[in-house]
């Protein structure tokens, strides 16, 4: 099962990607879970889905045992059941699950986070392939939100403030509780000098490269996603990006040879 989560600055484009990603993955016959931790809804419009804005409910939690963690699921919701009754069932039967969004008290937004952990935590990790939209920047990332991840992508633009993030970001590799690989994906790319810049500036190979692709643009306008509006060069690279997630050969071959 692929299990991977998508990170970086704010606005690089890692929802598009995440969501797109999510849904070709689904496309070859694997059940997929798309996790977003972002309290806005940039990976639900990436997915096709309507965006639901109503917390996770507060019924779903109870307070949890002295010494043990402020909130826990409630005793006869288990992370299959919390999947089946609360993520949404989305085009190519991806289901999407969110933790819940920033309207409200903040004891709820806390309520849905602890659910949220609970349910990746113990989801059987035969059953979905799992792909991530982690909050743009690096706090979350760097306080473990990406645990369920075997692989961390952090999606890059050819900017200065996209690549201090994303270098941040490379720090997670250092963790004890770290994903086995620690990628970098290149977004927005308009040339190949693009890509050369990320790459020395990162000292990391490429395993992905996603060009300028104004469908996309015109795709986040009309609330649509990429794939429902024009694929094309955006949609393609990203597929590509599927193939090497799916690939039999390691990662680890992909980053040796610095080839998508």
């Amino acid at each position: 099962m692929i299990r991977i989560a998508f990170a970086g600055k704010g606005g690089s484009g890692k929802s598009s990607v995440s969501g797109t990603f999510a849904r070709l993955l689904a496309q070859r016959e694997r059940p997929v879970l798309a996790v977003d931790s972002d309290p806005l809804p940039g990976m639900a419009y990436s997915l096709g889905i309507t965006v639901d804005d109503h917390p996770t409910p507060d019924d779903v939690v109870i307070e949890g045992p002295e010494g043990g963690p402020r909130w826990i699921l409630r005793p006869d919701l288990d992370a299959a059941r919390f999947i089946e009754s609360y993520g949404t069932r989305g085009p190519d039967n991806v289901r999407y699950l969110q933790f819940g969004n920033t309207w409200g008290h903040f004891q709820t937004l806390q309520r849905g986070q602890h659910a949220w952990s609970q349910v990746v935590k113990e989801m059987d990790p035969a059953a979905w392939n799992v792909v991530g939209d982690l909050p743009g920047g690096t706090r979350q990332a760097m306080f473990g939100w990406a645990k369920y991840a075997d692989v961390l992508a952090i999606v890059v633009e050819p900017t200065a403030k996209s690549i201090q993030v994303a270098r941040r970001l490379q720090n997670i590799s250092k963790a004890d509780w770290a994903p086995s690989q620690v990628v970098v994906v290149a977004n927005r790319v308009e040339d190949p000098g693009d890509v050369h810049r990320i790459s020395s500036a990162l000292q990391s190979p490429v395993i992905g490269i996603v060009p300028t692709d104004p469908a996309v643009t015109e795709a986040d306008k009309l609330s649509l996603a990429p794939l429902d509006h024009q694929p094309g060069p955006f949609v393609d690279a990203v597929e590509q990006l599927v193939g090497v997630a799916e690939s039999t050969y390691d990662l680890d071959i992909h980053l040796t040879n610095g080839t998508p």
